[in-house]
């Protein structure tokens, strides 16, 4: 799955001899942030504002006895070196190695930092229609089906306590045993649920001990004798009511998490399946962001007891609705983004500003969709669709310089020495990677069936390859596109008209801007410009030893269609402003929990020691930030780049 995720970079152009010696000195903090995160295709340093074209949502859930191994080993890895990551990033891709290499402004390029704060970026989703998500009420829906809070008082505060410690892992107890006073049926009934609605996760039986009641309390997690975890087809042991929509939808805020991990969590918290959630598109984790998700048949007030015991997560503006919702169906997503330690002066800074929001930006596949090692997607995509699967095999798995972890890298060694399966997958500790996937399917199906063997990777995971081709093709095109004609609209230039693209014609092309025009990215199912271009992209793919003219590949998942995608993005509700600061740690905005806390405005100095821009702007679907951030700058934003300028990655 294309997750996006963005790291804390320092956009700076290169510095005197004086100036590195000096920086040199200074002591530079964790610098891997997530450089490799989670992501098991290795993609950093970017943000999405949705999954790109054609990819469907596919949440695979992870096996529970390896998973908290795993991500403990996933944390315990993300730190090194500054300087031998350095050394490992020289390794890595530039923004030209993918093709971006224009700008549309004319501004004088300038420094400043990205995402020194994850905080310094904040994403709220817009829904189909038009309106912005935010969290701005806890309060839950009136429902006489829902427990009354009258319930959760049959717990003692010791009760509630040691529930609490059980349900956080913070002790050693496997289970808590409340006595029930006053037995009765009923009385047991009250407490049952009052367990399982203030702490979600948490089971309960009761038992006979020395002749008294006690109901137990234990955790779901691994008994699955005893609590049946619930499905999209099977989500609640009781009747829902035929008034209630069978949806919540809630607006969730989560920091510094993305999307996928968020699921995941409040899933395991609520001892259901990931796939009876719903969302509109994946966000960023380096990052506060909002959006709406859907849950099928789990009240609104089970979800805000959550509230109590999630770190990172805030749940709210609940209501019940009669449809889950789809990826893909938001209009895109609002941006407000600070960077930090600028050096442009403020004409510099405004010319920036009023280009971004007049003119906008290409709208390029950012340097995330290609990788961070010396093995980028797009070469894996290009073997798959060559049908070259030693090729892809190899790729995946042979030894690589670049930063990653020291298991993979064992892993690799392993595989390079022996081409055994089971003895490379022996180093392998985190079996979900991509790596390890294609270790276990190589196992099951052997050498010689390297396409069943891929095949048990994840199918998002799969068409990202290929669609890291695309892009690839693309962002090398819309360069060649730019050079050769400028920022006008051309006879043999494509536009859409519907969903049909048609070609501007001699006669016509005085009605259309470069706004208006489209790039196809290469598949059956599109045509391509008449002009200069229309065979740049058959040339490019001859070179690659493809055949433009027959795009369908043998297993119909690889066969690519195709799509349209604008050359030129033009931000709405463009907005910026300048600020002064002296604590880099000090937040310059408020987020929407900071409001419903009721947490001041900070308070700036007017004249501090750095500057700040802030700025706000609207993307569609399928665009990346970070390429507006890009254009502002005028810098490269590979990870490659900014560490060879004496880049500081700070948590």
């Amino acid at each position: 799955m294309e997750t996006v995720e963005t790291n804390s970079v320092s956009l700076k152009r290169p510095r005197s001899e004086d100036d590195v010696a000096n920086a040199d000195e200074i002591k530079r903090q964790k610098i891997l942030e997530k450089s490799k995160t989670g992501n098991d295709s290795g993609q950093s340093i970017e943000t999405v504002t949705q999954q790109p074209e054609d990819m469907k949502n596919e949440i695979i859930p992870n096996e529970e006895s390896e998973e908290q191994e795993e991500e403990e080993l996933e944390d315990s890895d993300e730190d090194g070196d500054p300087e031998s990551f350095a050394d490992m990033m020289k390794h890595g891709l530039t923004e030209r190695d993918v093709g971006i290499t224009k700008f549309v402004s004319s501004h004088k390029g300038f420094s400043g930092i990205l995402k020194e704060r994850y905080s310094d970026f904040v994403v709220h989703e817009i829904g189909k229609d038009g309106r912005v998500s935010h969290l701005d009420d806890f309060s839950v829906p009136v429902d006489d089906e829902d427990p009354s809070e009258e319930t959760f008082a049959v717990l003692s505060d010791e009760d509630k306590q040691r529930l609490e410690e059980l349900q956080l892992f913070k002790n050693k107890e496997t289970s808590v045993a409340i006595e029930v006073i006053e037995d009765t049926k009923e009385k047991r009934t009250v407490i049952h649920q009052a367990v399982k609605s203030l702490f979600p996760g948490l089971e309960t039986k009761t038992e006979d001990r020395d002749g008294k009641k006690y109901i137990i309390a234990y955790h779901a997690a691994g008994k699955k004798a005893l609590a049946k975890v619930r499905t999209a087809t099977d989500p609640r042991k009781h009747s829902w009511p035929k008034s209630r929509g069978s949806y919540c939808h809630f607006v969730l805020y989560k920091e510094n998490k993305d999307t996928m991990d968020a699921i995941n969590v409040l899933s395991k918290f609520l001892r259901v399946k990931p796939n009876i959630f719903s969302y509109m598109g994946t966000k960023d984790k380096r990052a506060i962001t909002v959006q709406e998700i859907a849950v099928l048949r789990i009240t609104a007030q089970r979800l805000a007891h959550l509230n109590k015991c999630l770190m990172n997560f805030k749940l709210g503006n609940f209501s019940y609705k009669n449809h889950p919702l789809k990826l893909g169906e938001l209009q895109g997503n609002h941006f407000t983004v600070v960077l930090r330690n600028i050096t442009g002066t403020d004409d510099q800074i405004e010319q920036a500003m009023h280009s971004l929001r007049e003119i906008g930006f290409i709208n390029y596949y950012g340097m995330q969709r290609f990788g961070t090692t010396a093995v980028p997607t797009y070469q894996i995509g290009r073997a798959i669709l060559q049908n070259n699967w030693s090729e892809v095999m190899d790729l995946i798995l042979k030894p690589r310089p670049g930063a990653e972890k020291g298991y993979l890298v064992k892993c690799r060694e392993e595989w390079a020495k022996t081409k055994d399966p089971a003895a490379a997958l022996k180093k392998l500790p985190v079996k979900r990677c991509v790596e390890g996937q294609l270790l276990r399917g190589l196992l099951k199906y052997g050498m010689k069936n390297i396409i069943s063997a891929f095949g048990i990777i994840p199918r998002n995971n799969r068409l990202m390859y290929i669609h890291s081709y695309q892009s690839y093709v693309w962002n090398n095109m819309v360069s060649k596109r730019i050079e050769e004609y400028g920022l006008r609209a051309v006879p043999g230039d494509l536009i859409l008209k519907g969903a049909t693209a048609v070609h501007i014609e001699e006669g016509d092309v005085d009605n259309y801007t470069i706004h208006d025009v489209v790039m196809p990215l290469p598949g059956f199912d599109v045509i391509y410009p008449k002009h200069k271009i229309g065979e740049a992209y058959k040339e490019m793919l001859v070179a690659d030893n493809l055949d433009i003219n027959n795009m369908r590949h043998k297993i119909r998942d690889y066969s690519l269609s195709g799509a349209y995608r604008k050359i030129i993005i033009r931000p709405q509700n463009v907005n910026w402003e300048v600020v002064a600061y002296d604590d880099p740690k000090i937040p310059l905005f408020t987020t929407d929990l900071d409001k419903l806390e009721g947490k001041p405005l900070p308070v700036l100095p007017t004249d501090g020691k750095f500057r700040a821009l802030k700025m706000e702007f609207s993307l569609p679907p399928s665009t990346y930030a970070t390429m507006a951030i890009r254009e502002v700058l005028k810098m490269d934003t590979s990870i490659k780049n900014q560490t060879q300028l004496n880049t500081t990655w700070l948590r």
